[in-house]
């Protein structure tokens, strides 16, 4: 597993490599100024991390209630997934319409790109990141957490406990 400092590095570089990205192709592509895209980034990022936090909060009371348990199925986990999306995109549209002055419509285009931008770029940074700085692979770990009890060993030495535990006694 990655310790701490790699984790806190690996989400610090994809932000901030995220958010220069975004920004210049946006920027490029949407016919808008770096410093409203880079504004607009910068919302969505937060909205994203602010949205994650109450949408699974929300989502796992909901299971708790529902089902009596958190565990997602693999066609839960797809509605959530979706849902999370679905919701962030419905957040972001008025704001990018706001911020930038154009209408709903192109929001939503501009939204959608974002959404297939960061989908992208999440898959390629972290194949990079997995490239650059290696998680070595675990030691083999031992289910025993003492060494064995004589009559684990072999029947013979067994034996030869038991019958030195009887003489002891006599």
């Amino acid at each position: 597993m990655r310790s701490p400092f790699d984790r806190i590095r690996q989400a610090v570089s994809f932000e901030l490599i995220g958010l220069i990205l975004v920004t210049t192709l946006g920027a490029a592509v949407f016919d808008h100024g770096a410093a409203e895209l880079g504004g607009i980034a910068v919302i969505g990022a937060t909205l994203a991390m602010l949205w994650n936090y109450l949408y699974n909060l929300g989502f796992d009371h909901l299971l708790l209630r529902t089902r009596r348990s958190t565990r997602k199925t693999l066609p839960l986990r797809v509605v959530h997934a979706l849902a999370f999306e679905a919701g962030l995109l419905l957040a972001m549209m008025p704001i990018i319409a706001w911020w930038l002055g154009v209408g709903l419509i192109e929001a939503l285009v501009m939204d959608l790109a974002f959404a297939g931008f960061y989908l992208v770029y999440a898959f390629l940074f972290t194949w990079a990141y997995d490239r650059l700085f290696p998680v070595p692979d675990p030691a083999p770990r031992s289910f025993r957490t003492t060494a064995p009890a004589p009559s684990d060993r072999d029947p013979a030495t067994a034996a030869n406990a038991i019958r030195n535990r009887s003489n002891c006694a006599r």
